[in-house]
């Protein structure tokens, strides 16, 4: 059998589609999973890339730190979390949010640097706050980039979160790693094509969301 006859095979049997381990069931867990670890990195990565952006101070350590991050290996780090913290959703959030960060704290950085300083200095002659400026000028202009930064955190998120499988927990990953271990290959890649196109959707998400939120007038001018 080739992959399509595998994805075919995976899709039109009726019992992947209901119970505990049905597509919708696991669908669901996978998106909750992404947005939970989002959310946090966002929380944590939004505000920091802001305000060192606006100030201009800190570019090199969020550099290191991104680096340092991203050399972390997500597997061998939930293990690890696995092994100190035993079974739960730390273990699972924790490696996903690590990967996350970094790309969402960077990118709003950069984001905030890039825009025109004319602009901004005009906003402080008119008397503006500096809370005013990065709010009011600097962020519409930085919108694009910085959702660029969300959105590659995202991905980064949804192909990862697979991981969670491996230390019991639910979501599309526990179709490779079910399948892997039956020696079921339609689960195997029924699973990993869920995954693809729950980052195809994504991307959708995201863009829909830019065309919503960017002013007209940035988008052109990008």
């Amino acid at each position: 059998m080739n992959v399509l006859n595998f994805i075919e095979a995976f899709f039109t049997d009726g019992a992947h589609w209901h119970g505990y381990d049905g597509i919708p069931t696991r669908f669901l867990e996978h998106i909750g999973y992404s947005l939970e670890a989002l959310a946090i990195a966002a929380a944590i990565g939004l505000p920091v890339g802001l305000v060192t952006g606006h100030t201009g101070r800190g570019g090199n350590t969020l550099a290191f730190i991104a680096t340092a991050a991203r050399a972390l290996p997500s597997f061998g780090l939930l293990v690890l979390l696995f092994v100190l913290l035993g079974l739960g959703l730390a273990p699972v959030m924790i490696p996903l949010v690590v990967l996350a960060v970094p790309p969402i704290l960077v990118t709003t950085y950069e984001a905030v640097r890039s825009v025109d300083p004319a602009p901004v200095d005009a906003a402080r002659g008119m008397g503006m706050h500096e809370a005013e400026v990065l709010f009011r000028v600097e962020l519409p202009v930085a919108l694009p980039l910085i959702l660029s930064g969300l959105r590659s955190a995202a991905i980064q998120i949804v192909s990862t979160a697979t991981i969670a499988a491996y230390v019991s927990f639910g979501g599309l990953g526990r179709y490779i790693v079910d399948g892997l271990y039956q020696r079921d290959y339609e689960k195997v890649v029924g699973g990993a094509t869920l995954v693809a196109v729950l980052a195809l959707a994504t991307l959708g998400v995201f863009w829909t969301v830019a065309r919503l939120t960017v002013s007209p007038g940035v988008r052109r001018g990008g």
